[in-house]
């Protein structure tokens, strides 16, 4: 059955509610996993324990029939944990490649920054170019393939920061939050006899998601709105609190992201409301700021928040920005 791109927002809309049913209160958190999951991207989850970043990624998975796999990340974790061995077999006297968790649909990396760089690495080339190098052999994964990183903000000792190189390739960088009250009673009242997250079951079939997933290259983006979007970026290379700006990846990532977020909408086409609403979970994560700004107090979010305020707007179809 083919789905059409005026009823991907009504299918999206299912898998948001589905998700709803494990995780109250994150609409947003949900609906933004998805804009990365619609464009081939990756997501990072910065926040504290207990808010629920492995049951939105499980809730994510089984909404939509994907398959899961889990990596705990831990200091003495070796690449080949995570991609995968060539192992010699002795009667067929060949070696055979025994796949590791990455090769699955949605993927989540918990904690990230507790492992070493060398084992952080071993996801650059998956996250970018979907496929795994072992042995001199490339091995492509699976579409669609989905990371979702979790780390701890607050926890230092025993962790390595990730490198610039690793933040750029996620599209987004998000944070659940704390409930709020009565969304924390809502949660205790919805586990009382059980966690849900057994019970939902899929909302979307891999076709529509691939077909969903073609239809965000689709929408249209006026030449003003990528402007807007390049007129953002190079802001950031030039502010003076600043010591290395967004890369064109960044820019790329927030045209994708717009793209996919105006399909969510039920739009065919990009508004620069689009572009100002993803700019801070896009480029955040993408700027390092100078130590004496650090310093003195200023903040990554502060930046792109001042941009977004300075750099003008372009009138769009659709568009309600001045």
């Amino acid at each position: 059955m083919v789905l059409q791109m005026n009823s991907c927002h009504e299918k999206i809309d299912k898998v948001v509610t589905n998700i709803e049913n494990v995780i109250v209160g994150k609409r947003s958190v949900a609906q933004l996993s998805l804009v990365a999951l619609l464009t081939g991207g990756h997501v990072l989850l910065e926040d504290v324990p207990g808010v629920g970043k492995t049951m939105m990624v499980r809730a994510i998975a089984k909404s939509l029939g994907l398959q899961f796999n889990r990596i705990q990340f831990t200091p003495d974790l070796l690449p080949s944990d995570i991609t995968g061995v060539s192992v010699f077999n002795q009667k067929e006297m060949l070696f055979e490649f025994r796949p590791g968790p990455l090769m699955g649909n949605v993927v989540l990396a918990d904690e990230i920054n507790r492992t070493s760089p060398k084992t952080q690495s071993a996801l650059l080339e998956s996250m970018e170019e979907r496929s795994l190098t072992i042995d001199g052999e490339t091995h492509v994964l699976p579409d669609p393939f989905f990371v979702m990183a979790t780390q701890n903000p607050i926890e230092y000792e025993g962790t390595f920061p990730l490198p610039e190189a690793q933040l750029d390739r996620f599209l987004l960088k998000l944070s659940m939050g704390y409930p709020s009250q009565q969304e924390e009673l809502a949660i205790l009242d919805l586990q009382s006899n059980g966690h849900p997250i057994e019970q939902i079951q899929p909302v979307m079939t891999l076709e529509e998601l691939l077909q969903m997933k073609h239809y965000v290259r689709s929408v249209y983006i006026d030449e003003t709105v990528k402007q807007y979007i390049v007129d953002l970026v190079r802001r950031t290379r030039a502010h003076q609190s600043v010591y290395l700006g967004v890369s064109p990846r960044g820019s790329l990532a927030l045209m994708k992201a717009s793209q996919a977020y105006a399909l969510m909408m039920n739009r065919e086409y990009v508004i620069p409301d689009d572009v100002k609403f993803l700019a801070p979970y896009v480029l955040t994560h993408r700027i390092m700021m100078k130590p004496e700004a650090r310093f003195e107090g200023q903040t990554e979010e502060a930046i792109i928040t001042s941009m977004l305020k300075r750099v003008a707007v372009p009138i769009t179809k659709g568009s309600s920005s001045t």
